[in-house]
């Protein structure tokens, strides 16, 4: 006879076994049905029409009256049988990127906005004779709720202006913030980066032909401003970038970058406060960032101070000084950011940025993504934010003159 301890132990250790075999084989099954549907969708983009392949995915998804005959729908409703909402939302978020991956390269946005559409189909509301057709509804209605439909709706409109949310001006520097993402889907990452490149590609055309207009009076007058700035800032700003053929900050970068590639950590650091007030700051704004940078910065990462600078110290370090720059753990606007702007310096707090990223160029990643964290933070309640509304203006501004060359590859 098996003592009771024995076949206690013994019949946890199967269990437990037989449990882990099975999680296992779910896993396995559910990345096989996940294949299945996602080499169905990138067959069908290559070879059908816009309107035949929407029509296929709202047979597949939606569900409306047509029978459970497809290997598809099997592989749909194998993971809705499973009850597993997570790998459901999953897998339709990145069927959606395949679609609109192609249509993007493609600028075919009015079907971006038609997929859309059928994610907010009525029938997703109606019951069913099926607890499974009706499990799969609730879940297209919880995603067509959630923030990965948001996203998808930043590739919906021609030109991110025209969209009435006020986030949706700034899309180019929310969807970097998904190509830079590397849990996103892949097709999804370039379909960010494919889209953020031709909005950017675009405002810089539109801002050129508009700031053309300060130097000939022939050029057409009714060219519209393609930023919510006055026509006396972009004017200022002309001017700073009338200099750069003489000492611009890309050239300071690169000496900068020269003479301290050499250098110990600490004296990196002193050269490092020296380069961002090089260039005509005022007074008042070299003395906020004494008083409340520099003390930071002395104090960051001291195990280092006497080893020659890499380039993971600099990356650590230029991220660290945008934090500091722009949001407090990447939650709401740092006070720095507040007291800088409050003193009406805007522009200087952009140049400061941008001459952080000229000497680390990946340090854009950090930027771009404590920007989108403002944006998003402001989101709710735009009409009281306008010296944030400024700052993000003149930064997407300064960025496209100065910096939107550089490329992040998307692997």
């Amino acid at each position: 006879m098996v003592k009771p301890t024995i076949f206690g132990a013994a019949g946890s250790s199967s269990e437990a076994q037989t449990a882990s075999n099975l999680t296992s084989r779910q896993t396995s099954n559910f990345e096989e049905a996940q294949e299945t549907i996602y080499a169905y969708l990138l067959d069908i983009i290559k070879q059908w029409s816009p309107e035949n392949v929407l029509k296929e995915f709202r047979h597949l998804f939606i569900q409306d009256d047509d029978p459970l005959d497809s290997n598809v729908i099997r592989c749909i409703y194998e993971i809705v049988f499973a009850n597993d909402r997570q790998e459901f939302h999953y897998t339709l978020k990145r069927s959606c990127y395949i679609l609109v991956n192609n249509w993007v390269s493609k600028r075919k946005f009015k079907y971006i906005q038609q997929l859309l559409e059928i994610l907010n189909d009525p029938i997703t509301k109606r019951k069913s004779l099926s607890p499974m057709v009706d499990r799969l509804r609730g879940w297209i209605q919880a995603f067509a709720k959630s923030d990965d439909y948001q996203k998808l709706e930043l590739y919906a409109q021609a030109k991110f202006q025209e969209h009435a949310r006020w986030n949706s001006r700034y899309a180019p520097i929310l969807l970097s913030t998904q190509y830079n993402d590397l849990r996103n889907p892949i097709e999804q990452r370039e379909a960010a980066r494919n889209r953020a490149l031709q909005l950017r590609c675009r405002f810089k055309f539109d801002l050129a032909m508009y700031m053309a207009r300060f130097e000939s009076a022939g050029i057409d007058s009714q060219i519209q401003n393609p930023t919510d700035v006055e026509d006396d800032i972009l004017r200022i700003i002309k001017l700073i970038v009338a200099k750069r053929d003489t000492y611009s900050y890309t050239n300071m970068a690169n000496v900068f970058s020269k003479t301290t590639q050499a250098q110990n950590y600490k004296k990196f650091k002193q050269s490092l406060k020296d380069y961002l007030l090089c260039y005509g700051e005022s007074q008042e704004f070299s003395d906020t960032l004494k008083l409340n940078l520099w003390h930071k910065l002395d104090s960051l990462y001291e195990t280092w101070h006497d080893q020659t600078l890499t380039d993971t110290m600099l990356l650590k370090t230029c991220n660290k000084l945008i934090d500091y720059l722009t949001t407090d753990k990447r939650k709401q606007p740092s006070p720095l950011l507040e007291s800088l702007i409050s003193q009406g310096n805007p522009l200087t707090v952009v140049i400061l940025l941008l001459k952080i990223v000229l000497i680390c160029q990946p340090a854009r990643i950090r930027l771009e993504a404590c920007v989108a964290d403002l944006i998003m933070y402001y989101e709710k309640s735009p009409e009281s934010c306008g010296w944030m509304t400024n700052f993000i203006e003149i930064f997407t501004i300064i960025f496209a003159i100065y910096a939107d060359n550089m490329t992040i590859s998307v692997k």
